[in-house]
């Protein structure tokens, strides 16, 4: 996976900061002033180290592993069928009885 471009620490950085607080070198509040987070966030580090180890510092995707509200398939076919008849949002949605932002 990619790093985020925004993302302060890089799985590299997050494993060293975790075993610099397990291993007592630095306080939470210490290495968060070094690395610019929060504790909250050196804490969510260390703790995920401690339970995963070196693989718990990559990153995670922040995707839903299911959608239970998810439109039906056969809806999601219907809609794809109007779309390709050039039907407007509203019409779909007259037609299916879903709502005219709804997604497939």
């Amino acid at each position: 996976m990619d790093i985020h471009k925004n993302t302060r620490l890089t799985p590299l950085r997050r494993e060293e900061m975790a075993l610099a607080v397990i291993e007592a070198r630095l306080s939470k509040a210490q290495a968060a002033r070094v690395d610019g987070v929060s504790a909250k966030i050196v804490a969510r580090w260390v703790e995920r180290y401690k339970a995963e180890g070196p693989a718990g510092t990559a990153d995670r995707s922040w995707r839903p592993g299911r959608m239970p509200a998810a439109t039906d398939a056969l809806i999601c076919e219907r809609i794809i069928a109007l779309r390709r008849h050039r039907r407007t949002g509203k019409h779909i949605a007259q037609e299916t009885g879903v709502a005219p932002g709804s997604r497939c």
